[in-house]
């Protein structure tokens, strides 16, 4: 149940995402949730392989590096996605920084609020 409460609530901060960044486009409901389990598979099954492949680099600038690594892959889910669109790298940068943010934010809020 967890689970799925949690795909519904990146689903709507997806949705949320076009609200604040212009470059970022979500066509329905169906899209974000999609969005959401392809982002999630991406960041379960890619971005490890992506941080350690490049830890050099991420320890010189500091862990900022994995930011950018987000936002690859956030760019990366809106390239095969039909109704999620990011106009660019940096859309995707900030979108990627946003969304992190807000599900971080939404999902610490709801586990205060329900304990866990």
């Amino acid at each position: 149940m967890k689970l799925i409460v949690h795909w519904a609530i990146n689903a709507l901060v997806l949705m949320g995402l076009p609200y604040l960044l212009e470059g970022i486009k979500v066509n329905s409901f169906y899209s974000a949730l999609i969005a959401a389990l392809v982002l999630g598979l991406l960041n379960a099954l890619i971005r490890p392989l992506l941080i350690v492949l490049t830890l050099p680099l991420t320890l010189v600038t500091l862990g900022a590096f994995i930011l950018v690594i987000n936002g690859l892959l956030f760019w990366f889910a809106s390239s095969f996605l039909d109704g999620f669109q990011v106009g660019g790298f940096w859309d995707a940068f900030w979108g990627a920084v946003l969304y992190s943010l807000f599900t971080w934010a939404i999902g610490s809020a709801l586990r205060a609020a329900f304990g866990r």
